[in-house]
């Protein structure tokens, strides 16, 4: 069955429920939004390209959650509350079966967080997914990467190191089966962005990250563009189950600092608010646990083993131009 570029819009991507804040979403040149006042716009936008970011066996509800997940985890490192997103969606062809497992996994997504589809672009070429998400925050409320304080603690949510276990099975590096397997790839393809968490974090962290590109390098950037070091204790690092089981101590602690596609928070806390921490994000159902300190220096990432210095076999996290 053959489908036009404007039949298939109105199958696969007019029917999403509309949130009451949209004027008018969908149909025309632009989408109308009404944001609420004393609240700051949040955007970002991630794009996910075949052979670079997933393979081209992905399952496409794998994909389609996962293209929404990663923006709305951004959105959830700056305290932000998702609202509306626009797709931009690049298919070597008009495959129905494949847009409908897609958009069920991008949708259920948005039903889930009450997030409105409101515009986008479809075209034919290799495929690729671009997604540019927008959320809400109060006014001054937004929890920035650039306001670490020298003695935050250095804190992490959920656990580390679970995506990359699945993608050393995906490249046929180590085999995994069974119920590991399970788990490991739905770690992978269906990562749950920390929204409820960072709401909590708002009035109390003073910097936070999403860990997509790995919690070594994603440390340094808040060190880097606050003005400042970190001391991160390895043995700390709440390392996923699997990743214990299947791997030795060492390979352990790499994936969970250089693996990436985690998607959980890592944030400083003050000592003054370090207290309110289990209050404030118990709401949301997440562990966290404290993984170090921030401390004078410039941008590194001291890394530390009880209590004594710890280098990585593979000093690098994820770079797509390295």
């Amino acid at each position: 069955m053959l489908m036009g570029e404007f039949e298939l819009i109105e199958r696969f991507f007019c029917s999403s429920a509309k949130r009451s804040d949209v004027v008018l979403g969908i149909g025309d040149d632009a989408a109308l939004i009404n944001p609420p006042e004393h609240h700051q716009l949040v955007v970002t936008t991630d794009t996910l390209v075949e052979g670079i970011h997933f393979f081209a066996d992905i399952p496409p509800k794998a994909l389609g959650h996962k293209a929404l997940a990663v923006n709305l985890s951004d959105l959830a490192a700056m305290g932000a509350e998702p609202r509306w997103v626009t797709l931009a969606i690049t298919l070597p062809s008009a495959r129905l079966e494949w847009l409908e497992h897609f958009c069920q996994g991008f949708f259920e997504l948005a039903e889930y967080y009450n997030v409105t589809l409101v515009g986008g672009d479809t075209t034919r070429g290799p495929l690729s997914i671009t997604v540019t998400a927008h959320g809400v925050v109060p006014d001054g409320q937004a929890i920035r990467r650039d306001q670490g304080q020298i003695g935050d603690w250095v804190y992490v949510t959920g656990s580390l190191g679970g995506s990359a276990l699945a993608l050393r099975h995906l490249q046929g590096i180590q085999k995994l089966s069974g119920l590991t397997l399970e788990q490991a790839l739905n770690r992978h393809y269906f990562p749950h962005p920390r929204v409820l968490s960072g709401y909590g974090l708002r009035g109390i962290a003073n910097s936070c990250i999403d860990i997509s590109d790995g919690l070594w390098a994603d440390l340094q950037h808040i060190c880097e563009r606050s003005g400042c070091a970190a001391r991160l204790n390895t043995e700390l690092l709440p390392l996923d189950p699997q990743v214990k089981e299947h791997c030795d101590p060492t390979l352990a602690t790499e994936l969970a600092l250089c693996g990436g596609e985690d998607y959980e928070l890592c944030f400083t806390v003050p000592e003054a608010t370090k207290g309110a921490l289990d209050v404030a994000l118990s709401y949301s159902g997440i562990h966290f646990c404290c993984v170090g300190q921030l401390i004078p220096g410039n941008g590194q990432v001291h890394l530390f083993r009880d209590g004594e210095p710890y280098h990585l076999n593979r000093n690098q996290s994820w770079d797509h131009f390295s």
